[in-house]
């Protein structure tokens, strides 16, 4: 069944589709193809907060090289299913579940008329679900990270502290609340471009705040202390499980304010067949920087996706 896709907005590939999907515990999902051409399908793993429609730009720019794109909104966020009774906290039962949610994006894929080779593009988040995904076994030749969340940035000494107000919120029932700091506005309607932690690109930004104005349901806000727990939970059990046997890049801003910068040294250090690729100036979103930055990662993700088919 198809589902709405916002491509006006997302200014994506002529030809997109949405579908709902029903992951295995009943959560329905959605998720986006956009055409491309035949060398190749991309993932797109989007991050907390974001939505299919952010990445049509994205699937546009690996249209013109040739590539096909797929999108999730992961359970939670977008217009799958969210929470109740607040839909706009960041919330999940299980970091697991949204293993689930990719499940169901590989089933669909199945269904669906796409062809070559399948690669990998996860974006903060999305790059924890990638690399479990990963290391569970997911078949792509060949995969491709910015600014992945293998920890979340915080003040130094915060992290304890955090940790055990999340759990002791958790054991309480209090799990629903928003972490400190973060209420249920989004990020870019609430912070205006100067100072923003996202990127450097002005153009870029209004974009994204035009899409929320247009189509506010795609909106989230701060995350609840159970999501903080799962989240911090996840990125401790990946730190200690070896790097895929997978060809990979990574990008990173130099300006990177909010995943922790340190445990993606530490895994990079240690991928044999990985890169990582430092970005000088760059803030958060390495596909939504000023053009010379998105062109950069672009090149270098297809020139990789080539050389490995």
């Amino acid at each position: 069944m198809d589902a709405p896709l916002y491509n006006d907005l997302a200014q994506g590939p002529a030809g997109g589709r949405a579908y709902w999907l029903t992951a295995k515990d009943g959560t329905r999902l959605r998720m986006a193809a956009w055409p491309g051409g035949d060398k190749g399908t991309v993932l797109l793993f989007p991050g907390r907060t974001e939505y299919i429609e952010k990445y049509g730009r994205v699937a546009a720019e690996f249209a013109a090289r040739g590539y096909g794109c797929v999108a999730i909104d992961w359970r939670g966020q977008g217009l799958s299913d969210r929470p109740k009774p607040d839909p706009m906290v960041g919330h999940i039962e299980k970091f697991s579940n949204y293993q689930l949610d990719l499940q169901a994006v590989l089933a669909k894929l199945d269904e669906l008329s796409l062809t070559g080779p399948l690669y990998l593009v996860a974006h903060s988040m999305g790059g924890c679900i990638g690399l479990r995904a990963l290391l569970n076994g997911l078949n792509v030749k060949a995969a491709a990270f910015t600014a992945p969340m293998w920890g979340i940035r915080m003040a130094p000494g915060l992290a304890p502290v955090a940790r055990m107000v999340a759990r002791t919120a958790r054991a309480l029932g209090q799990g629903h609340r928003y972490a400190p700091g973060t209420n249920g506005d989004t990020y870019v309607n609430t912070f205006p471009y100067f100072g923003n932690v996202l990127t450097r690109d002005a153009e870029t930004y209004a974009w994204m705040q035009n899409q929320l104005k247009q189509q506010p349901s795609l909106a989230l806000g701060g995350p609840g202390l159970h999501w903080l727990d799962e989240a911090m939970h996840e990125c401790r059990n990946l730190a200690n499980l070896p790097s895929p046997d997978l060809a990979c890049l990574c990008f990173l801003g130099a300006e990177e304010k909010v995943v922790d910068p340190l445990p993606i040294h530490d895994r990079m250090a240690r991928w044999p067949k990985g890169n990582l690729v430092l970005v000088p100036n760059a803030e958060h979103e390495i596909m939504m920087e000023i053009p010379s930055t998105r062109q950069q990662f672009f090149e270098m993700t297809t020139e990789l996706f080539q050389k490995n088919t």
